[in-house]
């Protein structure tokens, strides 16, 4: 008797977790989706923010650094907070903190602005450094799809956010504030369809028990660790500076305001179908090298384009520029699991190259308008992008070699 009960329990147990795995993976998909249209919508904003606020371009420009620089500080000590508090609960409590940063940034003033964009930023630190381990620890039989579902919700999220925030700031009354707080109504709706998941966490799908007895070591010493936190770094170097700047670039060529957010969305847009589409060729490859060469070759054609080509070739770079960064950020959030043996290495790992490669996208936006002062043209910086892709070639195929961080 005692046995069929068992066995009654258990099939009753398979039954009540489908419906709770739908809710994993639909809230997996909704918080990709707050991490990066915050922050994009800012971008089309920025000269109608400076402008009604009466801040500085030094200022104005910090709103794109402030948020890198809250996931350089924040993402070493998101494994430590999700060891302490479970992942579940820690993601729950970021995104709380994303919905009120976003209500704070709202207000209007010049401090809550710049106090709810350092809250977006740690929120958002969070996500970012959790969700690759999350979905290790919970889909790691299908780690490549479910890395791609939430990185084309976050791509897709954020290439709307750069296309509709001047529209929206058009509309009576609501202005670029009311622009950008139309993101709290996304993060506050994601936090009711994450709190089922603060119930008893999933067991993991895959038995860690023998990964566990790998000798941890200290990944900041590890030169493949650092490879892939250079690969991650440097993709989020060009992808921020290009988000800051390429506005203004456009519309020196003759594109007006409008037409430039769009692109910045066209070039988001054209990320969707790679960015799910490279998780799972990523996760069937033993090696992933030859998914370096694409996207480079991707960047210097884009970045050249955007340099000497005519107005008319635009979209077409802006395309091809958003395929290779939305293809090395992909195979960046793959390493994260491919190359490490537990969900324990995953989130560190992200924490780590997520805290370095964050501290090195935040220079970049500084570093490209700094360049552009000095020589009053557009080609050093753009130039500088050019270098930074081949470094990215050379880093990825050090990356995609088919070896653990812990063992190599």
């Amino acid at each position: 008797m005692g046995i069929h009960q068992a066995a009654n329990q258990l099939e009753q147990t398979k039954i009540d977790l489908k419906p709770r795995i739908g809710l994993l993976i639909i809230g997996i998909i909704m918080i990709g989706a707050n991490l990066r249209a915050p922050l994009t919508s800012v971008g089309p904003l920025v000269t109608s923010i400076r402008d009604n606020l009466g801040i500085s371009n030094t200022l104005s420009g910090s709103l794109t650094t402030l948020p890198l620089l809250a996931f350089a500080l924040l993402s070493p000590f998101a494994p430590k907070l999700a060891r302490r508090f479970g992942m579940e609960l820690t993601l729950f409590i970021s995104l709380i903190l994303l919905t009120v940063g976003i209500g704070i940034r709202s207000i209007g003033g010049v401090t809550t602005l710049f106090l709810g964009t350092i809250l977006i930023g740690l929120a958002i630190a969070i996500g970012n450094v959790l969700l690759p381990s999350l979905i290790k620890h919970n889909f790691a039989r299908n780690i490549g799809l479910m890395t791609g579902f939430y990185a084309v919700s976050m791509n897709l999220c954020g290439a709307i956010g750069s296309g509709i925030s001047i529209p929206i700031s058009s509309l009576s009354g609501l202005g670029w504030a009311g622009a950008l707080g139309c993101w709290g109504i996304l993060s506050l709706i994601t936090v009711f369809f994450w709190m089922p998941q603060l119930k008893k966490p999933f067991k993991s799908d895959k038995n860690e028990q023998t990964v566990q007895k790998v000798k941890n070591i200290n990944l900041w010493r590890s030169g493949l660790a650092w490879q892939i936190t250079l690969f991650m770094g440097l993709q989020s170097f060009i992808f921020y500076t290009v988000i800051t700047w390429m506005p203004e670039i456009l519309e020196q060529k003759g594109l007006n305001a409008d037409e430039a957010g769009w692109m910045l969305s066209i070039m988001q847009l054209a990320v969707i179908p790679i960015t799910f589409i490279v998780p799972i060729l990523a996760g069937r490859l033993q090696s992933q090298r030859l998914l370096i060469v694409p996207p480079v070759i991707f960047l210097f054609v884009g970045i050249f384009g955007i340099l000497y080509g005519r107005t008319l070739l635009i979209p077409v770079c802006m395309i091809l520029i958003g395929v290779g960064v939305g293809t090395i950020f992909s195979l960046s959030m793959m390493f994260f699991s491919l190359r490490t043996q537990s969900t324990h290495e995953a989130t560190e790992l992200s924490g780590m190259a997520q805290s370095f490669g964050y501290l090195l996208a935040a220079v970049g936006p500084v570093l490209f308008g700094g360049l552009h002062d000095i020589t009053h043209s557009w080609t050093i910086p753009l130039l500088m992008l050019i270098v930074v892709s081949a470094l990215i070639f050379i880093v990825g195929m050090r990356a995609g070699k088919n070896e653990y961080v812990t063992t190599h």
